[in-house]
């Protein structure tokens, strides 16, 4: 079991090395979302499987706090509230639980972090698509090559390689850069 972690320390350090190059990404995403903020907008964020729980940790961290004892700041988890996702999956599709809700709740002004490991998922797709067409900014946090989500968000923070964890390790750390970045401009009041 030993080589087991081994290997596993030596890849996520492989792959959290790669993030350097996001750097312009990093930084045009925290803009958005500090202009957001800022400016009386919210974040809308969602998910899948882990990448819903992310989507869930970065909403949190502005509804609460990260690091600063500061007022809370409007983030809404779109995979957070059971009853939209049951009816709208029941009374529509599961593809569309997420763009329903963006069409729902994304006012202009506002931003749309997406999560997923693969690029594939069409409810994620789809969301994208509606904040597309709806005038929203969108952030992508993608993984592998991207998938059918590349191309459709204005920011995509892309983490190469091929096993979830990794990839999911690598959005965590992302979330908490972008939250620090964030929050250093957030009016404590």
């Amino acid at each position: 079991m030993l080589n087991l972690l081994r290997v596993a320390i030596d890849d996520a350090i492989g792959t959290l090395d790669r993030l350097r190059a996001l750097e312009s990404q990093v930084n045009a995403a925290a803009g958005l979302m500090r202009d957001a903020l800022c400016g009386g907008h919210k974040l809308l964020a969602c998910g899948n499987g882990g990448s819903a729980a992310d989507a869930a940790h970065l909403t949190t961290e502005f509804v609460c706090r990260f690091t600063t004892d500061r007022r809370p700041y409007p983030a809404l988890c779109l995979n957070a509230h059971g009853g939209d996702l049951t009816a709208i999956g029941n009374d529509y599709a599961f593809v569309d639980v997420f763009a329903r809700q963006v069409h729902a709740f994304a006012l202009s002004g506002d931003v749309l972090l997406v999560f997923t490991t693969s690029g594939k998922s069409a409810n994620i797709v789809n969301a994208l698509k509606m904040a597309r067409q709806r005038d929203i900014r969108s952030i992508a946090f993608l993984g592998r090559d991207g998938g059918d989500c590349l191309g459709l968000a204005d920011v995509e923070l892309l983490v190469p390689g091929d096993q979830a964890a990794r990839i999911q390790e690598a959005h965590k750390l992302l979330l908490h850069t972008l939250c620090a970045m964030v929050e250093l401009d957030l009016p404590r009041a």
